[in-house]
């Protein structure tokens, strides 16, 4: 499988529309056409924006839920400060509440928590092979001793993950979705992979610190997007 057929096309063209549109919407308010308050909504349709590169993004159920919530996050700040609904702050906490019983509802009728991949995503010997973290305020820290590593998918929002693949393999490729917001993710490698970065960071970072190797045999391809948050993979 080559690094071209796993690039995100739809992921690509949603960062490039925004662009243009923040561009564009950033023109009209300075030529007097628009008279927006930046600091009301600016932030609130950041969200949104993140949200939809998620959802454009992730190939998991709990990727979607973070985009969802994003999204649903920012567009009810965007809807309060323009006005166009009435609700207090307050209010909030019920929703959290509920969705934390049913995460805890989920978890007691399936076995599993909802952020956890299905089985039928796992390969069928090996729970390592395929991975499925999900940090929310908080940090992860894993160690996978998979002889097929087949990647997966890390999605960190204010918090952290750390994943040490050091005792792992790869037979031939692998390739590792990243989304982090607001946070930081650390991926240690052993000296015989190769590493090959597609991330975007955005007002953030992406950092390789391997060793080539004399026989790159194994390539661990990683892509994502670090918002205001850094990913380093180092051996």
């Amino acid at each position: 499988m080559s690094s071209k057929r796993q690039r995100d096309p739809a992921s690509q063209l949603v960062v490039g529309v925004a662009v243009v549109i923040i561009g564009m919407v950033f023109l009209l308010d300075n030529l007097g056409w628009l008279d927006l308050d930046f600091t009301l909504h600016l932030w609130p349709t950041a969200l949104i924006f993140f949200g939809i590169l998620k959802v454009v993004q992730t190939r998991t159920t709990s990727g979607a839920v973070v985009g969802g919530a994003l999204i649903l996050v920012g567009s009810l700040i965007l809807l309060k400060e323009t006005g166009f609904i009435d609700i207090a702050w307050r209010s909030l906490w019920p929703l959290i509440l509920i969705a934390a019983g049913l995460s805890v509802m989920f978890k007691s009728t399936t076995g599993r928590s909802f952020f956890e991949p299905r089985a039928d995503m796992l390969d069928k010997t090996s729970d390592d092979s395929v991975v499925n973290i999900t940090a929310i305020m908080g940090g992860f820290k894993r160690r996978i001793t998979s002889p097929d590593f087949r990647g997966g998918e890390i999605t960190t929002v204010m918090g952290g993950c750390d994943l040490d693949l050091r005792q792992s393999s790869i037979n031939g490729e692998a390739v590792l979705n990243v989304f982090s917001m607001f946070g930081g993710i650390t991926i240690k490698v052993p000296v015989d992979w190769t590493v090959v970065l597609e991330g975007t960071p955005i007002m953030g970072g992406f950092e390789e610190k391997t060793v080539p190797p004399p026989t790159p045999a194994k390539r661990l391809i990683v892509h994502g997007y670090a918002i205001m948050g850094g990913l380093e993979v180092r051996n």
